[in-house]
């Protein structure tokens, strides 16, 4: 009685959620891992953006005159570089540093469970077999860093590295459960809920993660079918989503699992995004 509670009060935070496609991971949620995760690292990568708004408000600080500069060519390489290009490629060169200073380990954390990990770019699928079943999680850790940090800017507020909130990836994951006798994929879209539900001494801890659809899908690579009837858990009877959340928990998808995933994203996170900074550090510098 008291989960099924403690599900409805989570229920005012999915209705505020968008509805969108299983396949669409890549949307923005919040933190909702602890400080102390292994992989969670400092806020250093957008520091001038949490003093000045970011780059959506439309300032950047003036480094250099407004006049155009000319080319310099003493390399001999004949490509067009600048001495903002030059400035550019200094500071990619410090931030790299800085965040591989940070980077707690260049080894991706395993998740208990005995799930096997597939990665392509940043896509990321997981998977394992149970008494004739295949569970398969996929997420995409592209837009998965929630902007936590936009209220804290707003109000002019600075504070010092050490106190700077820790940067955690939450993305969107689908679950498909195969049964080897089915000939459809029973698909699960889940998502971290914006605001943990937080419950008194002796309640049960609420779900850190929530179903926003469920639906059935032709197996293995097959296109998905827009035609394929879609539950959404809106305004789902609660019972039939506490079933549905025990059945996702009676194959390793439970609080355990979502905090891991969590853990893991960061660090892949991390790992693009440092890879990302390397290739605009050599795209922009002279080769």
């Amino acid at each position: 009685m008291l989960k099924s509670i403690a599900r409805a009060v989570g229920a005012a935070v999915r209705l505020s959620a968008t509805t969108s496609s299983a396949r669409a991971l890549p949307l923005t949620s919040p933190t909702l891992c602890s400080q102390s995760s292994a992989t969670t690292r400092a806020f250093t990568r957008s520091l001038w953006m949490m003093n000045n708004n970011g780059a959506s408000s439309g300032y950047r600080p003036k480094l250099f005159s407004s006049k155009v500069l000319n080319p310099s060519v003493s390399c001999g390489c004949g490509e067009l570089h600048t001495e903002g290009d030059k400035a550019f490629g200094d500071f990619l060169s410090d931030e790299i540093k800085e965040e591989k200073k940070i980077q707690k380990s260049k080894t991706l954390p395993k998740m208990s469970g005995g799930w096997e990990l597939e990665m392509n770019g940043t896509e990321a699928k997981l998977t394992r077999s149970l008494s004739g079943e295949k569970i398969t999680v996929t997420f995409n850790v592209n837009n998965s860093i929630p902007p936590n940090f936009e209220e804290e800017a707003d109000q002019g507020q600075q504070k010092s590295a050490e106190e700077e909130p820790d940067i955690v990836s939450v993305p969107n994951f689908v679950v498909e459960v195969t049964k080897s006798a089915a000939k459809h994929s029973l698909v699960f879209d889940c998502h971290y809920p914006e605001d943990e539900v937080s419950h008194g001494e002796g309640e049960e801890e609420s779900d850190v993660f929530a179903i926003r659809e469920v639906s059935f899908q032709p197996e293995g690579d097959a296109e998905w079918k827009e035609t394929s009837y879609t539950l959404n858990t809106d305004s789902l009877d609660w019972a039939l989503y506490d079933h549905l959340m025990d059945f996702l928990a009676d194959r390793g998808v439970d609080n355990t699992f979502a905090d891991e995933l969590t853990d893991l994203s960061t660090a892949m996170e991390h790992q693009e995004y440092i890879k990302f900074l390397e290739d605009l550090s050599g795209f922009v510098k002279c080769n």
